[in-house]
Order: structure tokens, then sequence, then C-alpha cells
């Protein structure tokens, strides 16, 4: 267990400090990634420690031992080191250091991470679950058709708010990573639904309470991420789909529009990815799901 970041010497706290605190006004990141670089660091800070090193002495063998720990696993060492290269870049940049140790590290290739696949099938009789004839199966209704119909992340689905919903003209706006406002597409169905939602169950959980959200719940306003998970497992389970967690909707939503020919930076764009090589994944993917179905199929498969 790593001991919290005040434990550590000022020689290896305060460059932690300066590092978050330098890409929350450049870069405005999001809090949840900027704890994320704070554990990360800290952990990989006491290893330091405990060699009688800091960040502006340490070598590049010496840092390597403190990242990739063996009892991690490849995508713990990778995150690891995507914060060590985010300080080590902004200790050379201010000249703190007159190296960049992190760049001769890279982590262990352990084969790539592919998202679990979720037929269109599946996703039908996810989105078939709810009971629309009940207030809260409505929601949980739109809220699905929602997701599926946008890639948003839970995040950005339960703090969507009226003022950011253009049903008239089938668009949403929303924040995602890095602060990055984009505009997302709504489909038809999701439309209908999400219309049907706001005229009939909205108003019957809220009870006349004021409320900028567009998801709510019945005793606190606005849905919680939690209650959006619970409701994604739920209607998981009822369809016989394992493991489906609200960023599983995220990659079915990204998967079957690249199955279907979707150009792969539209895809990128609708996703909020920086980087298209983020939303590279979703190739290999589709790849992965041609080849099933070439085994399962072919006579020589």
């Amino acid at each position: 267990m790593v001991n919290p970041a005040e434990d550590l010497p000022p020689s290896l706290q305060q460059p932690i400090e300066a590092l978050l605190e330098h890409l929350w006004l450049s870069e405005q990141l999001a809090h949840n990634t900027l704890e994320s670089y704070r554990r990360d660091l800290t952990k990989i800070g006491h290893r330091l420690h405990q060699q009688q090193q800091n960040w502006l002495t340490v070598d590049n063998i010496t840092l390597a031992a403190a990242i990739f720990a063996e009892d991690e696993k490849s995508t713990t060492h990778a995150r690891s080191l995507s914060a060590c290269k985010r300080l080590f870049r902004w200790l050379f940049d201010y000249q703190q250091r007159p190296d960049i140790p992190t760049d001769f590290l890279t982590t262990p290739q352990k084969g790539q991470y592919l998202p679990g696949i979720v037929s269109e099938n599946q996703i039908e009789a996810l989105l078939s679950a709810p009971d629309t004839e009940s207030v809260h199966g409505l929601r949980d209704k739109a809220l699905l058709e929602l997701m599926y119909a946008t890639g948003l992340r839970v995040s950005e689905a339960v703090s969507l708010t009226l003022a950011e919903l253009d049903l008239q003209r089938g668009l949403l706006s929303t924040i995602g990573k890095g602060n990055k406002q984009r505009l997302v597409p709504l489909g038809e169905e999701a439309i209908d639904w999400l219309q049907h939602y706001c005229a009939i169950s909205r108003p019957a959980l809220l009870k006349g309470r004021a409320c900028d959200a567009v998801f709510v719940s019945q005793k606190k306003g606005s849905m919680s991420r939690q209650l959006a998970w619970m409701i994604v497992s739920k209607y998981a389970a009822m369809a016989k789909i394992e493991h489906l967690s609200p960023h599983g909707l995220r990659h079915a939503f990204a998967t079957h529009l690249v199955n279907h020919g979707a150009d792969l930076r539209v895809v990128q764009l609708l996703l909020g990815h920086a980087d298209i090589s983020t939303t590279q994944i979703y190739t290999h993917v589709a790849n992965e799901r041609l080849k099933q179905i070439v085994q399962q199929h072919h006579p020589r498969g």
C-alpha cells in the first residue's frame, strides 16, 4: 500500500505538485486525470526514496526498476510510464534536468488489450429489456438508447443538461476529457425515446423539483455515475450479456460504426479521442470479429 504523497520528502513531492499545477493551468486536465497522475507518481516516488534517489538524479536503469515492478500488470506499467514521461519532460523543459531518462524506456509488449466484442443482436436485446410502461423503465430505456447512439462516457451522460440537448436538431453538446467540447448527433430512435422520457418520466421522477440534468433519480435529482452503472448492469443481465459496463456500450458504439464502414477520423471525433491511435483499437476489434465469423462459417475455418 503506497503512503500518501505528503509522506514523501520535499525533493520527491514538490516536483509532483508543481507538475500537476502546470498540467491544470496549461491543459485544463480533468480532476480524475490529475489524481491518477498523482497516485502513479507518488507510488514511483516512494520506490525511488527507498533507493535513496530523487527525480533530479535518478538514472534510467533505476527508474525502469521502479516503474516495471514484477507484481504489476502491463497496463499498470504503461500508466506509470506515461505519468513519468510527463514529469521528466516537464523537468527537462524547465531546465531542472539535462536529460529525459524516460526516452529510453518502453512498456514491455504483452499483447494488445481488445475490448470485449458485443454483437448488434446483443445490443438489441439490451435495449429491449426495460419496461417502458414504468417510469423508471422509460428513463432507463432513454439512457441506454442515448449511450449506444452517441458513445458518451458515463460521466458525460449523467452530467448532460437540458441546455446541452437539442432534440429538434438531433444534437447534443458535451464536455469531455481535457475540458474539450464536442457536438454529437443523435439517431432517430434515441431522439424518440428521449422525447418520451422528458415528457413523461422525468417530471414524474422530479415531482416539481428544479434540476438541470437530463437524467434524474427519484431521490437525489441528477443521476449518479453509480446508478448509471447499476442500470447498464441490470439490463445486461436480463439480456444475458456478461460483464457489460457503460464503457462497454461506448466500445459497442465505436465497433459497430467501424463494422459498417465508418471512417476512423469520424469515429475519433464522435468519441472525443485526442489521438487517432486510441481510436485504431476498433479496427482491431472489427478484424477479430471477421476472424471469428470465418472460423465459424468457413468449411476450412
